[in-house]
């Protein structure tokens, strides 16, 4: 199959999925379109990125949440540099506002991948441990020791607000 009509047939199908996952990590209706522009662009620019025909579901979520962390990563590292800036006597590392969704962002941006991966399908989709080490190609139980990691992280972040 030709990489063009492959890449159209995966936005068909794949679509509306990768755009309510964007919405769903990102909480933001604008920011999950580009999310979901920007990978089907890059699978355009680069197709021997995807896997052969047919592409799983669980590959598609991988990609989306991948694209939707590393926005908000980069939203963070904009900011640190706008308040180093702006507003040098302020620190960097605020504690995180009433906002849900922003202190859940805040979180995300700050954890390393494999763990931010882990919380989003935990917690966001889920699913069971299992299911996140087929996934992320590991055993269920560095699932495990991963959500631990992310526990301590949480809780370290309780006793700053």
């Amino acid at each position: 199959m030709e990489a063009r009509a492959h890449i159209d047939q995966l936005y068909r199908q794949h679509g509306p999925m990768v755009l309510r996952r964007a919405q769903r990590i990102l909480g933001n209706e604008t920011e999950a379109q580009e999310v979901l522009q920007e990978l089907f662009t890059s699978f355009l620019q680069r197709p021997a990125q995807l896997p052969e025909p047919p592409v799983k579901t669980a590959w598609v979520y991988s990609a989306t949440t991948h694209a939707c962390l590393n926005r908000i990563r980069n939203r963070k590292n904009r900011s640190r540099i706008l308040e180093i800036k702006v507003a040098p006597s302020q620190s960097a590392t605020q504690k995180p506002g009433s906002d849900g969704a922003l202190w859940v962002q805040q979180l995300l941006a700050r954890l390393p991948e494999d763990q931010a991966q882990a919380v989003v399908h935990y917690y966001f989709d889920e699913m069971s441990q299992e299911e996140i080490a087929e996934i992320l190609g590991c055993s269920r139980r560095h699932v495990g020791n991963l959500l631990e990691k992310v526990q301590e992280v949480l809780n370290r972040m309780e006793g700053t607000r």
